[in-house]
């Protein structure tokens, strides 16, 4: 996205949120397109002004949206098909029902991020093997939250700009989104901080 192409997207931001702009001049607004324009860059203008018209389309209060709403919005509409941590869990649940016998089978069946989130064809089976009611309450709860954390990770990890994900994986010696998305809340924010204060010209010591 360029910042022409910003620029009119600020234009219709302006035109339906009448304080969107109000107090601004066009320095304060130059600068903040500009701002907009760099956290968009890797995205396609057609992609953000889907994502803007959604946000207008569903927000009954008049709020104009953030970055991070946008970004989101973006997200939303690029993967509308993705798993909830009910759905996920589903899925494996259906695969522990044959996963005595069938453990390699069906863990062969999940897609990647449960594959990583269940371990092994052997978890499958040792699963298979619980009461009913300790793996419809224990198991489920834990996984439904490993999913959800792991989810949210990877998302918000894709999300980034492409030069703080660049600048994190230099950090990390190669970064892959899956070891993101095993990263503790603290070593991922800590991680990302040091990429953006790289950019910034700052200090990355610890």
């Amino acid at each position: 996205m360029t910042l022409e192409e910003m620029g009119e997207i600020f234009n219709i931001l302006g035109d339906i949120f009448p304080n969107f702009n109000r107090g601004k001049t066009n320095t304060d607004r130059l600068r903040i397109t500009e701002l907009w324009a760099s956290m968009f860059a890797d995205d396609n203008a057609a992609d953000v002004i889907a994502a803007v018209k959604s946000y207008i389309a569903t927000e009954g209060k008049g709020f104009a949206p953030s970055i991070g709403i946008i970004k989101n919005k973006i997200a939303e509409l690029r993967n509308p098909d993705a798993m909830t941590e009910y759905e996920a869990w589903n899925r494996v649940r259906e695969a522990i029902s044959n996963g005595y016998y069938g453990a390699d089978k069906e863990f062969a069946k999940l897609p990647g991020v449960l594959q990583r989130l269940v371990g092994s064809p052997n978890q499958l089976r040792d699963w298979a093997t619980m009461e009913t009611e300790t793996l419809n309450t224990v198991v489920a709860s834990n996984f439904m939250r490993s999913y959800r954390v792991r989810a949210e990770r990877e998302r918000e990890y894709l999300l980034l700009p492409a030069d703080v994900k660049k600048f994190m994986a230099e950090l990390s010696a190669k970064v892959s989104i899956p070891e993101v998305g095993e990263l503790t809340e603290d070593e991922f924010n800590s991680r990302r901080n040091k990429a953006i204060g790289l950019l910034n010209g700052g200090d990355t010591t610890e």
